[in-house]
């Protein structure tokens, strides 16, 4: 009997432990699927991990769609695991799509300066390596223009010539695998999420609320 009663007892707190744990989750609405558009273009931006890199920019008026992915490096097919390694030379980075009838391109510059630490040369605490050093990346010479004003005016009156961003053209971008894809709004509740990429997106959302999407404040 004292066998039977103690494996009811288990058996019930066990009901209880996952019932509650599913009654506190947070429920997380689908995301529509994006469909580019014909005006739709596309900027891409290595700031540290790119969970919060992409949950900032998405937060952003104007940005469509923020994608995880790797870029800047001198290997094929680069992976999670592969860029960990350090030498694979890709760096965590986020392609952005945007209106721009809505939102500028040196407006993106300016977000992605502002949401990161570009005096670090490699990383973002609390990840640390060239995988998550900063990249402002250029597919034509008018956006190379713009970040380069961007880094001669933040080195002159914030920085004092301190930014160790990388101004590189892209030359390909990888998609990361679908795991990483929208993680912080999929995982809100996971411990990197809560003690990092919160944090990092309120620390935007407060110094920028003029460039939020509605609801986003």
């Amino acid at each position: 009997m004292k066998i039977l009663k103690s494996i009811a007892v288990l058996t019930l707190s066990l009901v209880l432990i996952s019932f509650f744990a599913f009654s506190t989750k947070k429920e997380v609405k689908p995301k529509v699927p994006f469909i580019m558009k014909e005006n739709t273009k596309i900027a891409y931006f290595a700031s540290g991990c790119f969970w919060c890199v992409e949950a900032i920019f998405e937060s952003v008026s104007g940005v469509e769609e923020a994608v995880s992915g790797y870029a800047g490096g001198h290997t094929l097919n680069p992976t999670y695991k592969s860029i960990g390694t350090g030498k694979t030379g890709h760096s965590e980075t986020v392609a952005v799509y945007y209106n721009p009838d809505k939102v500028s391109f040196e407006t993106l510059v300016t977000v992605f300066f502002g949401s990161h630490d570009p005096t670090t040369k490699n990383g973002q605490h609390p990840d640390y390596g060239s995988q998550y050093r900063s990249i402002a990346f250029y597919t034509n010479d008018a956006e190379k223009v713009i970040i380069d004003t961007a880094i001669a005016k933040l080195n002159k009156e914030v920085y004092k010539k301190n930014i160790e961003t990388e101004v590189t053209k892209l030359k390909k971008f990888y998609k990361a695998e679908e795991f990483h894809q929208d993680f912080e709004r999929l995982n809100p509740n996971q411990g990197y999420v809560k003690a990092v990429s919160v944090p990092r997106l309120n620390k935007f959302k407060k110094k920028f609320p003029e460039l939020l999407k509605k609801g986003k404040h």
